[in-house]
This record gives structure tokens, sequence and C-alpha cells, in this order.
């Protein structure tokens, strides 16, 4: 699974060190100096955790929280100098997932980003491989092949694919694999998740008309069904 971190914070320099530390444990780490540049990036594609400052230009990082929330359960860190007791009940209160009073240490950082992503997606350092009739799909090394053939993804299709992966045979609705494989805010149609799961069974199906895997779930979304 892809480790995507989001920081929002007007603190370029403390971002910059934060996100080389990141970058060097393993994550990929994007910054944004503002809300509206951090929607933009949300709309573009999704993350797994978001280090949310709470005094940011024009808005609070309460605020910023708020939005997300009515659309996203991504997990989400505040990051802040102001510690007192009602700031941090109401960084909870809104959805935040933990709350790190500045100045922290690295240290101390790189701890509640590892705790907090093993909490919300169980990373393990054993690749994720699952399989279903001559199909194989690394999501770890993001890699599939079929028949022992490598099959070439774009990355949104392999991102759906994972998507469908990690939750085989449980129905996903059209707007949960739209915002995981999207962004949250993403402006995408429905119509173009339509067009990606074809393509998808036409790369791994053995008849894309009558699909055995990728199935349309009616009036719900789709489902990778994956015979145990």
């Amino acid at each position: 699974m892809d480790k995507r971190i989001l920081i929002i914070d007007d603190d370029e320099d403390l971002s910059f060190i934060i996100s080389d530390m990141l970058t060097s444990y393993g994550y990929s780490v994007t910054c944004a100096n503002d809300p509206e540049k951090a929607f933009m990036l949300l709309e573009d594609k999704p993350f797994q955790l978001i280090l949310l400052d709470i005094n940011l230009p024009g808005t609070t990082g309460f605020e910023v929280c708020r939005e997300l929330r009515r659309v996203s359960t991504v997990p989400i860190i505040f990051a802040s100098a102001r510690t007192s007791e009602s700031d941090r009940i109401s960084g909870f209160d809104i959805g935040g997932d933990d709350y790190l009073p500045k100045p922290y240490s690295m240290k101390e950082l790189l701890s509640r980003v590892n705790a907090l992503m093993r909490r919300s997606y169980g990373f393990t350092d054993k690749e994720e491989i699952v399989t279903f009739g001559d199909v194989k799909v690394n999501i770890t090394s993001r890699s599939v092949t079929k028949a022992g053939e490598a099959v070439s993804l774009s990355l949104k299709e392999f991102d759906l694919l994972a998507c469908l992966c990690r939750n085989k045979n449980s129905a996903l609705s059209k707007d949960k694999l739209l915002s995981e494989v999207w962004g949250a805010f993403s402006s995408v149609e429905p119509s173009t998740l339509a067009v990606h799961i074809r393509w998808l069974r036409e790369k791994l199906e053995d008849d894309p008309a009558k699909p055995v895997y990728i199935k349309t779930v009616f009036k719900v979304g789709y489902i990778l069904e994956v015979r145990e």
C-alpha cells in the first residue's frame, strides 16, 4: 500500500525538514502551505495521513478538519503550538486522530506517524499479494501478471485494482471507490470509474463481457470476487 502523507503548514522550513525525515523512512510526502493548495492536492490523489497545523492563513486547521470529515476518514494528526486542553479536546471532537504539541522532536513525530499508520492500515513488512484465476496482483511492488505475463496498468487503473483487492469479496460503493482512488475532493464523474472498470476487465478477465471476478453490484458499485 502507498504511504502518502500530506503536510498542511504555512511554516515551509519546518515542512521541508519533516518531509525530508519522513521520506528517508519510506513515506511519500507532499507539502501545502495553505488550505486552498491542500484541497487542490486532495482532488488530485488520495493520501493515507495528513499532518495538519492549526494556525493557517485565513482559517484554522480545525475548519480544514471539519471540511475533510464531511467526505473522508483519512487519519489526521494535529501539530500545533496551541497546547491548551480546550484546543486538544476540540481537535479530537471534530475528528482528529492525534494531537502533537509544538515544539516536538522528529523522533516523536515519526513514532506517532508510524503508530497511526499501523492502527489505520495494518502495515506489515510482508508483501501484499492477491490472486484470482490466473491473475496475480502484488500490491507492494505495484505489479500485475496474468498467466505469468506482465500486465501494463496506468496509475489509476492499478490504484483502483489495489482498492478492490484490499476489499476483496466486499461490495464497494462508487463513492467509496472514487474517494479512495481519485481523492476525497475529486470532481471526476462516476462514468470515469465505469471506464476504468471496463479497462481492468479488458486486461484481466478472460471474457470482459461476462466478468467472473470484477463484478457490478446493482445499485451499489463493484466487487472483486476471489474464491479462497
